[in-house]
């Protein structure tokens, strides 16, 4: 996950400011950036002096922003190359740009130094101009991303991406028992309690599996959609390269259940609604789904929620190892909100009960009281 460290502006709006140091891991590593930038600082009209920091991000990879004497900008990423393999960011790159996104252009990569020329999308990114306060002002940017996730989805084909496994989804759900209630709360779960999670993991995946299978963009949520630099513009992807092969309903879950913004339910519905029955005239949810998601929109839904959950148990985890690991607490401060995604969904499924009682004992929390439809 990435997002800009500076406050949202627009690119084209901002001035050339001083740029801060650059600091770096070691004096091998600086010196071999130096000697790489150099080699493209007359071809794309570089001016190093500007070079700083352009983004915070939850993985070893960083990006800088540098100026060129054209009064645009690029993008650097370092991506130490025994930390950090880019060959599915350029892979995934090249899928997008062919379905038509507006992903960052590969300007020059240098794959044995781990370093990459991108085109800059701006440093606003899509959260940055939403309030909760205001859904009918969001509607639209929600609406947008949900036409680049069909796009995206629409070029889909199997054998091409990593596909979204049972092993992948089990692994990821291992993430919340390992790192968010063992080290992060420091639990140690009896016999019971780890029965009970094992059997809600494989109702999980069960469900999840039964999805139409498509292009999975795996952290499609908007911290990591660019707004347009001009007015009318499509929007801007970002951190794309852990794609897979796998549920339709992942991405829309992501989107609509973000770990760092929520929505009420009935503004999440509208916007799911109107990307299902998209979904449907583009064939997406056609004959090789068993659950007849494409005739029964309830259907469909209940199956985002399952995905939804299986997401939220791996970013609690993700985000306890953020902190833990590598030392980036932000991470934490939103974990009432995936926790009460969570809880909300056990609560409205019988078959998850016994996992919502579990957790209930565990963080302390009151029984859930209300919800929309009723336990199913």
């Amino acid at each position: 996950m990435s997002h800009p460290s500076s406050p949202p502006t627009s690119l084209a709006a901002a001035s050339p400011a001083p740029a801060s140091p650059v600091s770096w891991p070691d004096a091998a590593r600086q010196a071999a950036f130096e000697q790489w930038l150099a080699l493209l600082v007359q071809s794309h009209q570089l001016l190093p002096a500007s070079l700083r920091a352009a983004s915070a991000d939850a993985s070893i990879r960083r990006y800088l922003r540098i100026d060129s004497a054209s009064g645009a900008s690029c993008i650097v990423m370092d991506a130490p190359p025994d930390k950090e393999n880019c060959r599915p960011f350029v892979q995934v790159q090249g899928l997008m740009a062919a379905a038509g996104l507006n992903v960052p252009q590969i300007l020059a990569w240098d794959e044995p130094g781990g370093f990459m020329l991108l085109s800059d999308l701006g440093s606003t990114t899509l959260i940055g101009l939403l309030r909760p306060e205001a859904p009918q002002a969001a509607l639209d940017w929600y609406l947008q991303a949900a036409d680049v996730l069909l796009e995206w989805q629409k070029a889909s084909r199997p054998g091409v991406l990593p596909a979204c496994d049972e092993a992948l989804l089990r692994r990821e759900m291992a993430l919340f028992p390992d790192w968010y209630l063992a080290r992060h709360r420091g639990i140690a779960l009896d016999d019971r309690q780890q029965a009970t999670l094992a059997s809600a993991f494989d109702a999980i995946v069960a469900h999840n599996l039964t999805a139409p299978q498509v292009y999975v963009h795996r952290d499609f949520m908007t911290r990591n959609l660019m707004a347009p630099v001009q007015e009318g513009g499509p929007l801007g992807v970002l951190d794309f390269q852990d794609a897979v092969y796998g549920p339709i309903t992942y991405d829309i879950a992501s989107l609509l259940r973000d770990a760092f913004i929520s929505w009420e339910e009935e503004f999440i519905l509208d916007i799911t609604v109107r990307y299902w029955e998209k979904a449907r005239k583009a064939g997406l949810l056609g004959a090789n789904s068993a659950s007849g998601w494409g005739e029964d929109f309830g259907e469909f839904y209940r199956a985002v929620e399952w995905m939804g959950l299986q997401r939220h148990l791996k970013v609690a985890g993700i985000f306890a190892r953020l902190t833990l690991r590598d030392g980036k607490p932000r991470y934490l401060a939103d974990a009432p909100r995936f926790m009460g995604y969570i809880r909300a969904t056990t609560n409205r499924y019988r078959q998850l009960g016994p996992l919502l009682k579990m957790l209930d004992q565990i963080e302390g929390t009151e029984p859930v009281t209300g919800f929309a439809y009723g336990r199913m």
